[in-house]
């Protein structure tokens, strides 16, 4: 857990299925309160679509905000494109020793519930289609309902919405501009 908002975002990607082919779903985390504080999701694995999750994230927060952000040694964090952005972004970077799982588990435990709470139960003809559902899920269900025992049973939002620090940070900005956001990147 993560002494405030914003201090550690966590970061990977997980595919799944559709008729149309695959889709790659990448998150940040904020490891404070297990907020989703930007996502993205693209037919094709480019550096550019884990950047657009990044900038979506500073976005909600309100501001330019400069978390460590922690991932596995995935060539799209690895990247020097993405390296150069995030020290240009004031960011520290932290990479999972190699093999090491372990690393990243809050957000593969996200994907772990994302995966049994929607996509093992729903087949999807389109990209688009998975796309508005796991919109549903992250910004709708996931960030504002689902309870986590690292946040003394409360959603995420509420978490943070909680905590002064968080709001006086603008922690919990979920404006109109963030979904307009996610429609764009469809």
């Amino acid at each position: 857990m993560a002494p405030r908002p914003d201090a550690v975002w966590t970061s990977d990607i997980t595919y799944l299925w559709t008729a149309e082919g695959w889709l790659y779903l990448v998150v940040f985390l904020d490891l404070y309160s297990r907020l989703v504080v930007g996502w993205a999701a693209s037919e094709s694995l480019e550096t550019e679509f884990v950047e657009r999750a990044f900038l979506q994230g500073q976005a909600r927060r309100g501001q330019a905000v400069s978390p460590l952000v922690h991932s596995d040694r995935g060539s799209r964090y690895a990247s020097a494109a993405f390296r150069e952005r995030l020290s240009a972004w004031g960011c520290a970077q932290s990479m999972s020793r190699k093999g090491n799982c372990w690393g990243n588990a809050v957000t593969e435990s996200f994907f772990g519930n994302l995966k049994n709470e929607l996509l093992h139960h729903a087949s999807f003809a389109t990209r688009q289609e998975a796309k508005d559902k796991i919109f549903d899920y992250i910004e709708v269900f996931y960030n504002r309902s689902r309870i986590h025992s690292a946040t003394d049973y409360f959603a995420p939002a509420e978490y943070e919405e909680r905590d002064p620090r968080a709001v006086e940070r603008g922690g919990v900005r979920l404006a109109s501009s963030l979904i307009s956001l996610s429609i764009k990147q469809g």
